[in-house]
């Protein structure tokens, strides 16, 4: 089974997890008009530097989180390189958002917690 999913990570802000907390952390909340792509990065380090650099400063605390979705589904998008080596990550569009849901195999985990540093 291993082989047959990716594992994405996602930088998340309060407001977003709690919506993810509701759905049994099993899907992601629809975009909103002015999001019209869903941002899944690679790698745990590049979803940490977006938590700690960006959520932590706008909203007090920036969460990373893990989910595995089907390959089969994530076949259908390249992987966009968008900075430094590990600054890579996928574009999904806002109206696939659904069915990338659908595809979720298991939940989605928080495996970091950011806050300032007091």
């Amino acid at each position: 089974m291993e082989n047959d999913t990716v594992t994405l990570y996602r930088p998340t802000r309060p407001q977003e997890l709690e919506l993810v907390k509701q759905s049994g952390f099993k899907r992601w909340p629809p975009r909103l008009p002015e999001q019209p792509i869903f941002y899944p990065v690679t790698n745990e380090a590049y979803a940490k530097q977006i938590a700690t650099e960006w959520n932590v400063p706008d909203s007090g605390v920036g969460y990373v989180t893990l989910f595995k979705v089907r390959k089969a589904f994530m076949d259908r998008y390249a992987i966009q390189k968008v900075g430094g080596e590990s600054h890579t990550e996928w574009w999904i569009p806002a109206k696939d958002l659904e069915e990338l849901n659908d595809n979720i195999v298991g939940e989605i985990e928080v495996i970091g917690e950011y806050r300032e540093k007091q």
